[in-house]
C-alpha cells in the first residue's frame, strides 16, 4: 500500500458534499491539500477542519467556468506546494430541464465546468505529475455519464464527455505511469442531488463518506492491479441496471 503521508492533492468542488469528504479523508492520511471551489467562506470552514490533522491546505477560490481559471490554480499550487501528486475533478454542476428549454447559456455553463475544466486541469498538471512517483488524476463521474435520465439532458452531455476523456486520457498517459481513474456514482447525499432528484428518500442515498473511501483505496493500493473506472450505486436500487 502506497503511503499517502506528504503527497499534495489538489480537490475541486472541495467545499461540501463528496468533495468535502474527500478532502478530511485524504488529511487524515497526511495529504497537504490545495481547495477549489467558488465559495471562501465554505472553503475556509473544510480547510480549518482539514488543517487540523496537521497537514498545509492553500485555499484557491475559483470559478470553474471561467476558462482561465484551471491554469491559474496549477500554477498556484505549483509554486506553494513544489509540486503535485494528486487531481480529484469533482467540481460539478447541473440543471434539471428538457432539453428543448434548455438555453445556450446553461449548456455552455454545465459543460465549461463538468468537461472543460477537469480537461483544462489534468493538461496543466500532466507536467508537474510526470515527476510524481504517485502520480493519479480521479475523475468524480456520474450514473449519467453512461445512462441518460429525462430532464437531465445538458447533465448527462456533460458528464459524457467526461467520461469519453478520461478513457482517452488513461490510454495516452500510460506509459508515463499517471493513474487515470473515473468514479460513476448515484445518488450520492448532496445538494446537488437533493435539487435534482428530490423524489429519493434521504436514508437511501450514498454518503458522501463512501465515496471518499473508494478514493482512498484507488490512491493506496498502486499495485500490478488498476482499476479504471468504478460505478457506485444505491443498494436500493436492484444490481445491472
Amino acid at each position: 500500500m502506497l503511503l499517502l503521508k506528504g503527497k499534495t492533492a489538489l480537490v475541486t468542488g472541495a467545499s461540501r458534499g463528496i468533495g468535502r469528504a474527500i478532502v478530511l479523508a485524504l488529511a487524515k492520511n497526511g495529504v497537504n491539500l490545495a481547495l477549489n471551489s467558488r465559495s471562501m467562506d465554505n472553503l475556509k470552514d473544510v480547510a480549518q477542519e482539514a488543517a487540523s490533522h496537521g497537514v498545509d491546505v492553500l485555499l484557491c477560490p475559483a470559478d470553474l467556468a471561467e476558462a482561465a481559471t484551471p491554469a491559474q490554480i496549477i500554477k498556484r499550487v505549483v509554486k506553494y506546494f513544489g509540486g503535485l501528486d494528486i487531481l480529484i475533478n469533482n467540481a460539478g454542476v447541473a440543471i434539471q430541464k428538457p432539453l428543448a428549454d434548455t438555453s445556450i447559456d446553461e449548456w455552455d455553463l454545465l459543460l465549461a465546468v463538468n468537461a472543460r475544466a477537469p480537461f483544462l486541469l489534468c493538461r496543466e498538471a500532466i507536467p508537474y505529475l510526470q515527476k510524481s512517483e504517485a502520480a493519479t488524476i480521479i475523475n468524480i463521474a456520474s450514473v449519467v455519464g453512461t445512462k441518460g435520465y429525462i430532464n437531465q439532458g445538458a447533465y448527462t452531455a456533460a458528464k459524457h464527455a467526461l467520461m469519453g476523456m478520461t478513457k482517452v486520457l488513461a490510454q495516452e498517459l500510460y506509459e508515463a505511469d499517471i493513474r487515470v481513474h473515473v468514479i460513476s456514482p448515484g445518488g450520492v447525499a448532496t445538494d446537488m442531488v437533493a435539487k435534482m432528484r428530490p423524489d429519493l428518500e434521504a436514508a437511501s442515498l450514498i454518503a458522501p463518506e463512501e465515496i471518499a473511501a473508494i478514493v482512498l483505496f484507488l490512491l493506496t493500493h498502486r499495485g500490478n492491479a488498476v482499476i479504471d473506472e468504478i460505478n457506485v450505486r444505491r443498494a436500493s436500487n436492484r444490481p445491472w441496471r
